[in-house]
């Protein structure tokens, strides 16, 4: 008895030496540590899937391109910041982004997080991401990016959270299917823009030919409009969209007009080219202009002609919106339904 018992100790010694094995050095999960003066870029090339770049307080005058599956990329806070470098080096700094994700035209690039830093003075975007799977952007202050704070393109399952972007030349965050051609809105498979404060852009959030998108929680002000959600003729339809438990507040900058928009001045949410969307439980107020995107919640016909359809607009407490709380500008013919929104003017009137 006692020797099997002897038997069955160093069995079990072997068993535990042989997964201490498995977890070596060489396949355990890192963390890369960068100092001032040193590369991020470097590192995250060093990096494996699964591990950490962590970036010490500093300012890193350089861009930095991730494409391995798993890595996170995370700094100090507010603390931690990139600027451009004096000159590009690499394709994504020459394009003008601060951070780029990037998977391939034929393979998403999975689970990268990137968190806790600032992206300031891109010519492009803050943080710009291709073909993605299961992206996440935590805690991220992007300001004073020319076209785009936070951006992305070709991806799913993204997640955006507690973010503050200032200052954008377009969007704060911007979203779409492509901008390269025209086709219909792709399934981002439920990707979320939760907790945000995006202040001072042209625009606060855009959702451009893009299905199942959640915009929950944000705090959106003093942009020339607050939430875009945008559609066009292409089929599918941009849709299956929920705005809820926003809050709204004087976005009232003035932005001058584009060849694609007439002035923005005073837009709280606007859908155009839209279908199936809930829009609820948001607070919209004091977003006052005369552009024909203006009001506090406007349904637009858009200007290739697309019609915004089914769509639900519920809930909602909007005051001291101008031309009106409630702005519907399509047929009364294509479904759209305002119920129990607390309001006091709308166009046409009746809707409150």
């Amino acid at each position: 008895m006692k020797k099997r018992h002897i038997a069955f100790l160093l069995s079990s010694v072997g068993l535990v030496g042989s997964c201490v094995a498995a977890a070596s050095p060489d396949t355990a999960q890192r963390t890369h540590t960068v100092h001032p003066g040193e590369s991020i870029q470097k590192a995250v090339d060093a990096a494996k899937a699964g591990d950490t770049v962590l970036v010490l307080p500093g300012t890193y005058h350089e861009s930095v391109k991730v494409t391995t599956a798993g890595l996170t990329l995370r700094g100090m806070g507010n603390t931690t910041v990139l600027e451009p470098a004096a000159k590009a080096v690499d394709d994504c700094g020459k394009r003008g982004n601060g951070i780029c994700v990037s998977g391939t035209k034929t393979k998403r690039l999975t689970g990268v997080t990137v968190s806790d830093l600032k992206v300031t003075g891109f010519s492009h975007a803050g943080v710009m991401a291709l073909a993605t799977d299961g992206l996440s952007v935590r805690r991220v202050t992007a300001e004073k990016n020319a076209v785009w704070g936070l951006a992305e393109e070709r991806s799913q399952h993204s997640a955006y959270r507690q973010n503050t972007v200032r200052s954008s030349g377009d969007a704060g965050i911007f979203l779409a299917n492509t901008i390269t051609a025209e086709q219909g809105a792709t399934d981002t498979k439920d990707t979320r823009i939760d907790g945000n404060r995006l202040q001072s852009n042209r625009i606060g959030i855009t959702v451009r030919r893009l299905r199942n998108v959640t915009v929950t929680g944000n705090d959106i002000s003093d942009n020339c409009m607050g939430v875009s959600l945008v559609g066009d003729e292409n089929k599918p339809k941009t849709g299956a969209l929920t705005v809820r438990g926003n809050r709204v507040v004087k976005n009232n900058k003035y932005c001058a007009k584009t060849k694609r928009l007439p002035f923005l001045q005073g837009s709280g949410i606007v859908l155009t080219g839209v279908e199936k969307s809930d829009i609820t439980g948001n607070v919209v107020t004091g977003n006052s202009g005369t552009s024909p995107l203006s009001g506090g919640i406007v349904l637009f016909k858009s200007f290739v002609g697309a019609s915004s359809d089914s769509n639900r607009v519920r809930d909602n407490s909007l005051r001291d919106n101008s031309p009106a709380d409630l702005v519907n500008q399509e047929s009364t013919q294509r479904g759209n339904a305002f119920t129990h929104n607390f309001c006091r003017a709308s166009k046409p009137a009746g809707l409150c």
